[in-house]
């Protein structure tokens, strides 16, 4: 149980520095490269399924990947850009610091239920896959949107 604290106290932790990072974010204009580069960084904690505790069942799998979607339509359709001047910048959202506490809510929620049911290496690979699951097709709407403001963008200047 005192791993599943921890870990829920660094869930806590990471939906904290999220939110103010999205704030921050917001402050500066967008890049492919800042849209593109945290399911890369994320992608690493794969290396975990390495090690046999972590390793999860197929179904299990599609479970996860399955609950991560379903929660990436929430962050997809709170994440929106605009165009200042000639700069693309992410929307400020009010609802999607609200969205990501719900979102935590439920995680927490379901790995205190969860807990007594799955080792506790397998329900942190349960909930990387979620994770994954939800930031990938998150980040790659915020891709396809902002490359096509992006292209407007430079259309428009061009025609200028």
């Amino acid at each position: 149980m005192n791993y599943v604290l921890a870990s829920t106290v660094g869930a806590v932790g990471m939906a904290i520095f999220v939110t103010f990072m999205r704030m921050k974010a917001a402050k500066k204009p967008a890049s492919a490269k800042k849209i593109i580069l945290p399911p890369i960084f994320m992608s690493t904690g794969a290396l975990m399924f390495i090690f046999p505790m972590f390793r999860v069942d197929f179904l299990q799998i599609i479970e996860a990947l399955t609950v991560g979607m379903l929660f990436s339509i929430l962050l997809i359709k709170t994440s929106k850009f605009e165009v200042r001047g000639r700069e693309i910048f992410l929307k400020r959202s009010k609802a999607f610091a609200f969205i990501l506490i719900g979102l935590l809510i439920v995680r927490v929620i379901a790995k205190l239920v969860l807990s007594s049911s799955f080792d506790v290496g397998e329900l942190g690979g349960m909930f990387w896959i979620l994770a994954f699951g939800m930031i990938v097709p998150w980040r790659v709407a915020m891709y396809l949107q902002f490359n096509k403001l992006h292209n407007e963008v430079n259309s428009n200047k061009n025609m200028n």
